[in-house]
């Protein structure tokens, strides 16, 4: 049973109002039928008034007697009988709806840039942290694909292999920073035979590299053209994104605590390359709002259709009413009908 249930029959719980709140109703509408109840009774002493006869009695002869109380506790008996009744008839239920989902997921690598130049300010706070702001968005808003992250700098490495484990990869995500990689440089090529490493044994169907950077291949063993095309002999799609603004771009602070400037220029002739051979898309984010909207349409471009089996599960509580109201009855009945009537009335 459900824990916001009494765990037993024996449990006056059954009677709270956040309990009887709490159910839907198979027969809702014989709790109407509650209302007449006091209409009854109110009938009842009404014509038993009318039939009394007066009698005088002097005030010094009557004595109170709290006893003569219980003369009302055959008419609480069978109302609370009757209000039992009701809400058995009215069948309490309680329904549990199961969603199982599931997709044939695909794989994804994030590939991120972490080289100094994405310390440059033009994104807030800087490149680097706007990034990771984003991509964690972009994995929360995923369903069972395999998502892996690589980092780059002078050298490329994976830092977490393709995982279905969200919070895993986003833990990854947030250790992202400038000191995992001491060499300098932008590795592009290498970093794209990595991502392409960790996915070439993939049975997925479909397969797609997400490439993050903010400058010109300087570093690595291998060309980032001829790294796009090992790419896609294993069917992998890539997509491209610049990041940055060319120009006088705000980049640290200088020795009095003021914003120093610095020239940024960005060539976007071999990530459009490299998005052309890997028959993805590229991209250009200047600045936090079009990285995210950026993110968003690959979202949308590599979305799979989501199944769902809904289960819906039916408890009903009624007999733990009817039991209840069986038990008001049969007291009624002892009041009623045995000497205990006689000695409340005596």
């Amino acid at each position: 049973m459900n824990n916001q249930y009494p765990n037993n029959w024996f449990s006056f719980d059954w009677f709270k109002y956040s309990t009887l709140s709490s159910y839907s109703w198979e027969n809702q509408f014989f709790l109407y039928l509650l209302i007449l109840i006091p209409i009854l009774f109110l009938v009842k002493i009404f014509l038993s008034n009318k039939n009394k006869l007066e009698v005088s009695i002097p005030k010094y002869e009557l004595k109170s007697n709290h006893i003569s109380l219980l003369r009302f506790l055959p008419k609480v008996l069978i109302a609370i009988c009757f209000i039992l009744l009701i809400i058995s008839i009215s069948r309490p239920q309680k329904s549990n709806e199961k969603v199982e989902r599931w997709t044939d997921g695909i794989d994804i690598m994030l590939v991120i840039d972490i080289s100094e130049s994405m310390q440059i300010e033009d994104f807030k706070p800087n490149r680097l942290e706007s990034a990771k702001e984003v991509a964690k968005k972009f994995v929360n808003g995923r369903f069972q694909d395999r998502i892996g992250l690589v980092v780059f700098s002078g050298e490329s490495y994976s830092r977490c292999p393709l995982t279905t484990d969200y919070d895993l990869l986003n833990s990854f995500i947030d250790d992202i920073d400038f000191s995992l990689i001491e060499s300098r440089g932008t590795a592009i090529g290498s970093s794209i035979a990595v991502a392409t490493n960790r996915m070439k044994e993939s049975n997925s169907k479909s397969k797609v590299l997400i490439l993050l950077s903010d400058g010109d291949n300087t570093a690595g063993n291998i060309d980032p053209i001829t790294a796009a095309k090992i790419a896609n002999a294993y069917d992998i799609k890539i997509y491209t994104i610049a990041v940055g603004k060319e120009g006088r771009v705000p980049f640290g602070k200088d020795f009095f605590g003021n914003t120093r400037f610095v020239e940024n220029t960005l060539d976007e002739s071999n990530l459009k390359k490299i998005a052309e051979i890997g028959k993805g898309m590229f991209f250009r984010a200047s600045n936090n709002e079009s990285l995210k909207e950026i993110f968003e349409i690959i979202d949308t471009y590599e979305k799979v259709e989501i199944k769902e089996s809904r289960y819906k599960e039916t408890i009903d509580y009624y007999q733990y009413y009817l039991l209840w109201s069986t038990i008001f009855f049969i007291s009624w009945m002892m009041v009623k009908n045995t000497f205990i009537n006689n000695s409340i009335i005596d």
